[in-house]
C-alpha cells in the first residue's frame, strides 16, 4: 500500500433538508444531523485512501471520535476534510474535522481498517449459516 501520513480527502454537501435531524430521525431542530455529518468525514478519509488500496481491498470504518460543536442550518455548504495521521499495519488513523461556510463544526479523530473484500464477505455470511 501507498498510503502514508499527511494524505488527504475532503467531501462536500449543501446542506438539505433531507440532512436534517428531523428528517433522519435524531433531533427535532432543522440544523444538520451529526449522523450526515459523521458520513462526510468518512467519505473525506475514503477520498484520502480508497483509490489507493490494491483491487479487492477496501478500509472499513472501526472507530470514530468526533465532536458536533456547532449547527449548520440548510441551505449551507459543509466540507469535511481527513488527513492520514498514523499507518499501522492494517489500520488507518485519520485527524478529521468538518467546517461549514462561517464555523468549525466538527473535530475528532477517525479509524478504518483495511480488509480483503472477498475474506470479508465469506466471514459475514458464515454468520447467516
Amino acid at each position: 500500500m501507498e498510503i502514508k501520513p499527511g494524505l488527504r480527502g475532503s467531501a462536500e454537501l449543501v446542506v438539505g433538508e433531507e440532512h436534517t435531524a428531523p428528517s433522519i430521525g435524531s433531533g427535532k431542530v432543522h440544523v444538520l444531523a451529526t449522523p450526515v455529518m459523521i458520513n462526510l468525514i468518512e467519505a473525506a478519509a475514503l477520498a484520502a485512501v480508497e483509490h489507493l488500496l490494491p483491487a479487492g481491498y477496501q478500509s472499513l470504518g472501526t472507530h470514530l471520535d468526533v465532536r458536533h460543536i456547532a449547527a449548520t442550518p440548510v441551505g449551507m455548504r459543509v466540507r469535511a476534510s481527513a488527513e492520514v495521521a498514523a499507518v499501522d499495519g492494517r489500520t488507518i488513523r485519520f485527524r478529521v474535522e468538518a467546517r461549514d461556510e462561517v464555523d468549525l463544526i466538527g473535530d475528532g479523530s477517525h479509524e478504518r481498517v483495511t480488509v480483503n473484500v472477498a475474506k470479508f464477505d465469506q466471514r459475514v455470511q458464515r454468520k447467516l449459516g
